[in-house]
């Protein structure tokens, strides 16, 4: 059941060309580890225990020995060890590359809807408890065991984003072309038109940001 699961998402990412990557794993890092929270009132907590929730990149930490979801409309930015994360509208994204001052973003999210369509299109399903499905909208880290953490595969796509000019703007061609100026969405579709060009190839959105430097 698992193996059919797993090649029936990677089937569909491709037909998508979508970037997909199969996890088990809810958060960025496998172990929660020490974070420093910027806040968007100027204050600063260091926590302990953090992660990155991989539903909807939001900040997790622990608390009282639970795992809780930190209010994303208070966070500005969280600093790890190894990465520093910022929020845009509300995911945390991190750096992935940089043209001068303008900079590509990246947040990695769990598709749900991609998830639950792969489960739907199953044939093969009928031992598996659907009602255990039916709210992975409202999935939270402390209620996976209900589901059974470790016979679940979920798809998780990368959502870019531009900073351009100070101002971030999700990187699809329809946000984009709404966004620029009529001479730069010239720049971007001259951009779309390169060789091997793909909205999901970080080295494809980093040559387009360098043209419409």
């Amino acid at each position: 059941m698992k193996r059919l699961l797993f090649t029936t998402i990677l089937m569909l990412a491709m037909l998508k060309g979508v970037a997909q990557q199969i996890t088990s794993a809810l958060t960025v890092y496998p172990d929660f580890r020490p974070a420093t929270i910027l806040l968007t009132n100027g204050g600063k907590l260091k926590v302990p225990l953090a992660n990155v929730f991989l539903k909807n990149s939001s900040l997790l930490y622990m608390s009282d020995k639970l795992v809780k979801e930190a209010d994303m409309k208070r966070v500005m930015q969280v600093d790890f060890d190894d990465r520093t994360y910022i929020r845009i509208d509300s995911v945390l994204a991190y750096q992935v590359g940089a043209v001068g001052e303008n900079a590509l973003y990246c947040a990695n999210v769990i598709d749900l809807k991609s998830y639950k369509q792969t489960i739907a299109n199953s044939a093969n399903i009928t031992n598996l408890d659907l009602s255990n499905l039916t709210n992975l909208n409202m999935l939270s880290f402390n209620t996976i065991d209900a589901i059974g953490k470790d016979s679940v595969q979920f798809p998780v796509i990368p959502i870019y984003y531009f900073r351009i000019d100070n101002k971030f703007v999700l990187v699809h061609e329809r946000h984009l072309k709404r966004f620029l100026s009529k001479e730069k969405v010239r720049l971007m579709e001259s951009a779309t038109n390169l060789p091997k060009f793909s909205w999901t190839d970080e080295q494809s959105l980093l040559k387009m940001l360098e043209m419409l430097k």
